[in-house]
């Protein structure tokens, strides 16, 4: 394999910026990986070719006429997920309800990452409207997870993992509204971060669930994670809910945590996250890993949070009453898909209702009517206000938890990756993936995935969730960067690099 598709972001960017490789090779380096794998995986639903060679371009000439890098990623791919608008470039979120719809305007996301000088290389695939815990809701077919293309890469980012761990991209972007950054992360041996909400601006990025949804960085090594969220962090005023405070410092505690001494640093187990349910290679791989951290002198707490019991519950109706109101946008009146438009016969509502059937899949579907059930007259307090009540008891007990110890630690997910279409006819089976992920998003605190090695009985990558309060992302990236150091060390180097080479 190619030694520039297998490097690090952070080593790419050094070699760039000291002129020993151009931009445009490392670009064309992962077209050309993109075109040889992509098939097999079908991580990527557009591949802006043109765009991405421009934009490795100027970074070139930009050096040569003797300028400062623009970032510390500029000239670095990256794959985004299709949820954040590009201009002139499609977006669609996994949807026919979108299908060919070109954007008049960049996400502030998007935005940031071109003025650092980062090279987008296209639109990552995902589950429907950022619905889903497999990325088999995609319209366009689902993604297959690089280690084993009979499996599932998590969901709904699984287009952003897959990349990574097919070496098709160095660096790429996801979105977590349940876990849909950190699921793909575990089951796909990447790093997989959920900033705090509010950190990363939610201008751009179509909503499911606004008081949800946040973009994160995905990454194959925890500094590369921490630079890639430096880029697209900070304060928004075209957000609202953009919180107006500096970005914690991620990069310096992801270079201090790399000297592994966690001592001084208390880390909780969550108690509530271990028992039945969970695969037995999941908890084996959860247990050394607290052991290491043990080892490079973090003191570890058992800790309770009781009312993570009930955050599956809450976030099931929280997710699908939000994207009940978001999802009325598609209409067929202003833009996206239109059927039976050009019939006489036909009013506007039969029109909608046509567009709607043909345009939104099974679990998007599912999700507006539970969703308009429970925000329905006579049943909004009993679901909708309840489930509210209850995020507030999880916020709560997570500042209980943060009183005693700095982060919290828990498996990621209770699995590895499952086969596809083994889940889909079973959708609590599949909504059981974000069991150990929702309580971060309903608290709007901060949490990554780092993996954590390979379980046991099927060979397939194990993450381990680190969670942090909100404004102290720092805090999780330290932790991360000791771990993954002495994971390394102890597993014979780093993980990613065990990924078979995909069949095509």
């Amino acid at each position: 394999m190619n030694d520039l598709i297998r490097s690090t972001a952070a080593e790419l960017a050094a070699q760039i910026h000291a002129g020993e490789v151009s931009a445009v090779e490392v670009t064309q380096a992962h077209l050309d990986r993109i075109a040889q794998v992509d098939t097999a995986v079908h991580a990527f639903l557009h591949v802006d070719t043109e765009g991405a060679l421009a934009a490795a371009r100027k970074v070139d000439a930009d050096r040569v006429a003797g300028q400062q890098p623009a970032s510390a990623l500029a000239g670095v791919p990256l794959a985004l997920k299709d949820v954040l608008t590009t201009e002139g470039v499609p977006t669609t979120c996994g949807s026919k309800m979108l299908e060919g719809w070109i954007p008049p305007y960049d996400a502030t996301v998007t935005r940031r990452l071109r003025e650092a000088g980062v090279v987008i290389l296209g639109k990552t695939n995902m589950d429907e409207f950022a619905m889903g815990s497999s990325t088999e809701n995609s319209a366009y077919g689902p993604t297959h997870n690089p280690w084993d293309l009979d499996r599932i890469p998590g969901g709904s980012g699984g287009g952003s993992s897959a990349a990574l761990a097919a070496f098709e991209s160095p660096l790429s972007i996801g979105t977590d509204t349940g876990g849909s950054i950190r699921q793909p992360g575990s089951v796909t041996g990447t790093v997989g971060v959920k900033p705090t909400y509010g950190t990363v601006s939610r201008y751009g990025l179509v909503a499911f669930s606004s008081s949800l949804d946040q973009a994160g960085p995905c990454a194959r090594t925890v500094l590369d994670a921490a630079l890639l969220h430096e880029v697209i962090g900070g304060h928004d005023p075209l957000d609202s809910t953009s919180i107006d405070r500096p970005l914690p410092p991620v990069v310096a505690a992801a270079r201090q945590g790399a000297d592994g001494d966690l001592s001084g640093v208390r880390i909780g187990v969550v108690r509530e996250f271990a028992g039945e349910g969970y695969q037995a290679g999941v908890l084996a791989s959860f247990t050394a890993a607290v052991d290491q951290l043990r080892a490079l002198g973090a003191e570890i707490v058992e800790v309770s949070c009781p009312s993570f019991t009930y955050a599956l519950s809450a976030y099931y109706l929280i997710a699908p009453s939000e994207a009940s109101s978001n999802l009325a946008r598609f209409d067929a009146m202003r833009y996206g898909l239109r059927v039976g438009g050009d019939d006489p016969s036909l009013s506007a509502e039969d029109v909608m209702s046509l567009t709607r059937e043909a345009g939104f899949g099974a679990e998007v579907k599912r999700r507006i009517m539970i969703g308009t059930y429970a925000l329905s007259s006579g049943y909004y307090d009993a679901y909708y206000g309840s489930a509210q009540k209850v995020r507030t008891l999880i916020t709560r007990d997570f500042d209980a938890a943060f009183e005693q110890v700095d982060v919290l630690v828990s498996p990621t997910t209770p699995t590895t990756a499952f086969k596809i279409g083994e889940r889909v006819d079973d959708p609590m089976a599949m909504y059981l993936s974000d069991l150990c992920t929702i309580p971060s998003n309903l608290a709007g605190n901060a949490s990554l995935s780092v993996p954590s090695g390979l379980a046991e009985e099927d060979g397939l990558p194990v993450g381990l969730q680190i969670m942090a309060p909100a404004m102290e992302d720092h805090r999780m990236y330290r932790v991360a960067a000791a771990y993954e150091v002495a994971r390394d060390a102890a597993q014979g180097g780093p993980l990613i690099h065990r990924v078979p080479e995909v069949s095509v």
